[in-house]
């Protein structure tokens, strides 16, 4: 613990024992701590010249411990002080490398490693170097570094750099996989499985980004990458991999466990539905008793849930989920169906009108979740807000949403 200011374990030891006793010989400090004498001494000279012992003025070979709260504190102090200095002189070299950065030809924006030690160094130094997120797709077979071999991570994750890694399925089946993955999710780091990840990569912070170069056989070799159009690329490439792989955690009894896909709930569905049978935010708020508020925020979790950015692309990703479904009847006739499925009702009139549309629209299920049947929206379906035949509330959106 007291490693920060500069003692060695033996000397952290020898203190800590002398601060218990208060005073004692070299002989007896020795016994103490199971070391030779000569150590002892030597350990206890090293003490001295740290203001933490002194020789007892009664007794030459008698030592005593120096107050903890004042001799610690001055060390503190000082190595505080050293800390800031180096502090200020690595953030104006920072700021030198940025303003020499925005004028980096090419060449410079991509670094090539090679060699095995150069590849670790570069992999372990990006990971200390980081100081918000770190993030990782991670296959089943390590070539430099391994997981157990990968101390930075834990050192970093003691910081509190985030952590979001995806890992190939293989990595499970791994005589240390299991080992790796429950340390890594015991340290709340963000952990998820999918069959394969299309490469090996590391993104810190979204200003570095390391790859390797070479395949199997030859000798290793990586690309580090600067802030580029090409880093942007592999940060999407993270992202995206990282949208597709299934979240794991840790069982009652430490046990590595997979969670199943996420999908929408059943409240999500009935304002889905109803979005996509042309109705407005407003309407489908009005419909099932919501605020409107309620209804945008649930949209806006439902494009966060697909990964999407507009109500459009929402709509498309819900069929192609299977979140959703055209009704039978629609896809026996080739028409539309006479009324959306819009969940079950709150309360009065809408109680009627829905179970109608429930009738005609059945609900199914799907591998992510309920489904719900919907018919194609056309002129009439729309709301008072109007929706232009073919249309959806979801392709269209409101003023409102």
């Amino acid at each position: 613990m007291l490693g920060a200011i500069g003692l060695d374990a033996r000397q952290e030891s020898a203190y800590r024992a002398l601060v218990a006793l208060g005073a004692a010989e070299v002989t007896d400090l020795a016994h103490r701590l199971a070391l030779p004498e000569a150590d002892t001494e030597r350990a206890l000279r090293l003490l001295e010249h740290q203001g933490l012992a002194a020789q007892s003025s009664a007794r030459a070979d008698r030592w005593v411990a120096a107050p903890p709260g004042v001799a610690l504190g001055a060390l503190l102090t000082q190595h505080r002080h050293e800390l800031e200095q180096a502090e200020l002189a690595a953030s104006l070299l920072a700021r030198e490398y940025r303003a020499e950065a925005t004028a980096l030809p090419v060449h410079d924006l991509v670094e090539v490693v090679t060699g095995a030690s150069a590849v670790a160094h570069r992999f372990l130094q990006l990971q200390l170097g980081a100081s918000e997120e770190v993030c990782a797709l991670v296959t089943g077979k390590p070539m430099v570094v391994s997981g157990i071999d990968n101390d930075a991570e834990e050192r970093a994750a003691q910081r509190g750099v985030a952590y979001r890694v995806v890992i190939e399925r293989e990595v499970l089946t791994l005589p240390t996989g299991l080992v790796e993955v429950s340390a890594s999710l015991g340290r709340d780091e963000q952990v998820r499985v999918v069959d394969r990840v299309p490469t090996k990569l590391v993104v810190a912070d979204r200003t570095l980004a390391m790859v390797p170069l070479t395949g199997r056989g030859s000798e290793p070799a990586a690309l580090v990458v600067h802030a580029s159009g090409l880093l942007e690329s592999l940060t999407g490439l993270f992202e995206a991999v990282w949208r597709e792989a299934l979240p794991l955690r840790l069982g009652r009894h430490g046990e590595v466990a997979e969670e199943g896909p996420a999908g929408p709930d059943a409240a999500d569905l009935e304002i889905l539905s109803l979005l996509l049978a042309g109705m407005t935010d407003a309407s489908v708020a009005k419909q099932l008793d919501l605020g409107l508020r309620t209804v945008q925020r649930r949209v806006k979790g439902l494009m966060e849930l697909a990964g999407v950015t507009t109500r459009l692309q929402l709509g498309w990703h819900a069929y192609e989920k299977g979140w959703v479904a055209r009704s039978a009847d629609e896809g026996r006739a080739g028409g539309p169906a006479s009324a959306p499925v819009a969940g079950s009702a709150r309360e009065g009139g809408r109680a009627e009108s829905a179970t109608a549309a429930s009738a005609s629209a059945p609900a199914s299920a799907s591998a992510d979740g309920p489904t719900v049947a919907v018919p194609a929206a056309d002129a009439q379906a729309g709301s008072a807000g109007g929706v232009r035949p073919g249309a959806t509330a979801v392709e269209t959106g409101t003023a409102a949403g």
